[in-house]
């Protein structure tokens, strides 16, 4: 038997039907696959980037199309807005309980539970992998890239504390780990990404 080569097209397709996959499994939440997005965001994202632009660039949408996902979130009493204290203007997004809860039952859990079986450095691996994905093809088409502190070129460190160039302040422990809107994939992603267009 002869081995088929692992080619770029057969990679790409099983990453959508893993994706497709994965999203299909609910049929009773009574949410759609864009407002589960949504609530995975909120959940996931840094303080600065639970805003209705910070989803909207995620999702690769309109604002106005991300603020009526958001608004039906309201609506279900999933999420919940507040104002910013430094800019009036601006609103920020929290799961409520209700929302925390809705998580429990994710369409995503058993893609979850299936990554979680794998030995820890082949998940290490594949999040690498995959972060370089996510972040190259950001660069390609310029676009938007998402990822968390330890992977920004904003960020450093020194001994207990963490610090953020592109805000200009501290980084609390617990958002150093959450997706960030200002993130900037490190030279090292970057490096990779102009080698890959260059091939």
């Amino acid at each position: 038997m002869i081995d088929e080569p692992q080619t770029p097209d057969r990679i790409a397709e099983l990453l959508v039907h893993v994706g497709r996959a994965a999203r299909s499994e609910d049929t009773d939440s009574g949410l759609t696959a864009a407002q589960w997005t949504c609530l995975r965001f909120f959940a996931r994202a840094n303080g600065s980037t639970r805003t209705p632009s910070g989803f909207a660039s995620f999702q690769a949408t309109t604002r106005g199309t991300a603020s009526q996902i958001i608004k039906s979130l309201e609506r279900k009493g999933l999420v919940t807005a507040t104002r910013s204290d430094r800019d009036r203007r601006s609103v920020f997004f929290d799961l409520t309980g209700r929302g925390q809860a809705m998580l429990a039952n994710d369409p995503l859990r058993h893609l979850i539970d299936v990554i979680d079986g794998l030995a820890a450095i082949e998940r290490d691996s594949f999040l690498t992998t995959l972060s370089r994905l996510a972040a190259t093809l950001a660069i390609h088409r310029d676009a938007p890239a998402f990822g968390t502190c330890q992977d920004c070129s904003h960020f450093a460190s020194s001994g207990d504390t963490a610090y953020c160039a592109c805000m200009a302040e501290e980084l609390a422990a617990v958002d150093i780990p959450k997706l960030c809107a200002s993130y900037r994939p490190t030279r090292a992603v970057q490096s990779q990404g102009d080698q890959n267009g260059a091939d």
